[in-house]
């Protein structure tokens, strides 16, 4: 397996450092909000990536954090009045919700900062007695980051004013105008905690450096994890700055691998708060089914900057819709465990830094030779049991195809209209079975007037969307 490595700027060669292990962290949401697309985009490649690694053979120990401690959850829970739990579990629990709605496996560990203090405080400790800190009368601490000849390796950058990026304050304290806050004091009677530096909050970069040492670090090798991952806006200053502090406190590297997905447009445009076009998931799910945004997300390479707009999204969908006719012409089949060619030359392209492209083309020639197949040998044993397990396959490593195929194409039904449907749809099989069939004429006639196609198939009737 082959990965872009964001650092080296180059393809890299994949070897973890304990074989057959993988160790994978990502930069998960702050929960003071709903997730847009850029959180979407971000979730999906790195569940696409654990599952790539574990359909290779390997054993995958993948984290990814909540960040409940935040002055814009602060903001939040002051602004509507709530407590600061209340805010961030409502949040969390609507992350949850929605990323499964797409396709996203809950990680192995999904740690909290507020659950981390502790692992914190003892990373800010040896910074200090390293050196590499420092603590203000204010009772701020700071990262030197000239104590650090490394620093700035990572993002390959030159420190100046333009850097200024949101959560780096600046403050006449600071020795240098680059060094960032790692506990923060509070003094204005808002929320806080107790620590060994006075009562503050901790700073936005510390806590995955913190995490990462508590839940993967390994004893006795070069770098804590094999692979550090999220979306390209954090190279820096955020992830510039974990690098700086693991690196400082531990002597050790953070990853071995760096990968950044690219943003994501609306339009051509950044999405972006500031500029008024964020769009949340939970709109797109109102309008889209969770799996057809998920094959829209994930059809544009993940390196690359990704323009979202509906005409493209519609394409998509038809893409996809060949894959559950596919399924749909096979239903009630078992599936089988059959390794075909098919499946090693998929995993051979998403080994490729996750080729999508080649991926995707590779899923296309598949269903039009297993269409074709079908139309001229008839029931074909052989072929069908090796399509079943292509399918399967599919499922497992990219996330498509995973429902009933005539329940996929009923999006956009509403509950009470599918309830209604499903009523006349009985009524019309006791009609049949009857052999009453002016009645179940009658009530082909009422199912077809929702906007619906019925098929009659040897499992039973079936209904979808036109």
């Amino acid at each position: 397996m082959h990965i872009f490595d964001s650092v080296q700027k180059t393809k890299l060669e994949f070897k973890p450092q304990v074989e057959g292990k993988v160790s994978l962290y990502v930069c998960g949401p702050t929960v003071y909000d709903d997730a847009h697309l850029g959180h979407a985009k971000s979730a999906l490649v790195f569940d696409l990536l654990s599952r790539v690694l574990r359909a290779e053979g390997y054993e995958v120990t993948y984290a990814r954090n909540i960040t409940d401690i935040d002055d814009k959850i602060i903001k939040k829970a002051i602004d509507e009045k709530k407590d600061i739990k209340e805010i961030t579990d409502f949040y969390t629990e609507a992350f949850h919700k929605e990323m499964a709605e797409i396709g996203v496996k809950r990680p192995n560990l999904e740690p909290k900062a507020t659950e981390s203090l502790e692992a914190m405080y003892e990373l800010i400790q040896k910074l200090i007695d390293k050196g590499h800190a420092y603590a203000t009368d204010e009772g701020d601490v700071y990262f030197n980051t000239s104590s650090d000849s490394e620093y700035l390796s990572l993002s390959k950058r030159v420190q100046d004013d333009e850097d200024r990026q949101e959560r780096v304050e600046s403050s006449s304290l600071k020795k240098n105008p680059a060094d960032f806050a790692l506990w923060k004091s509070v003094k204005d009677g808002s929320v806080t905690f107790e620590s060994p530096f006075g009562k503050g909050r901790p700073g936005w970069h510390l806590e995955c450096s913190a995490m990462i040492e508590k839940h993967l670090a390994q004893n006795g090798t070069d770098a804590a994890i094999d692979i550090h991952g999220g979306g390209a806006d954090l190279l820096f200053p955020h992830h510039e700055n974990e690098a700086a502090q693991t690196r400082c406190a531990t002597n050790h590297k953070l990853a071995n691998y760096w990968m950044h997905n690219g943003f994501v447009n609306i339009d051509g445009e950044k999405m972006s708060k500031s500029l008024g076009n964020s769009f949340f998931l939970k709109d797109a799910l109102k309008v889209y089914d969770g799996e057809v945004l998920r094959f829209y997300l994930l059809s544009t390479h993940y390196r690359s900057n990704f323009n979202f707009n509906t005409q493209d999204l519609e394409s998509s969908k038809k893409r996809l819709d060949k894959i559950y006719r596919l399924k749909k012409r096979l239903f009630g089949l078992v599936s089988s465990d059959i390794q075909t060619e098919f499946q090693t030359k998929l995993l051979d392209a998403l080994g490729d830094d996750l080729n999508i492209s080649s991926a995707l083309a590779l899923i296309d020639e598949m269903i039009s030779e297993a269409n074709e197949t079908l139309d001229t040998a008839g029931k074909h044993k052989n072929l069908k049991k090796e399509t079943m397990a292509n399918l399967a396959f599919i499922e497992e490593v990219l996330g498509f195809g995973v429902k009933n195929p005539y329940e996929y194409f009923q999006f956009g039904i509403d509950a009470d209209t599918k309830e209604k449907i499903d009523a006349l749809i009985e009524k019309r099989d006791e009609a049949k079975k009857a052999k009453d069939f002016e009645t179940s004429d009658k009530l082909r006639d009422e199912i077809l007037t929702y906007g619906v196609n019925i098929m009659d198939t040897p499992n039973g009737t079936f209904w979808e969307k036109i």
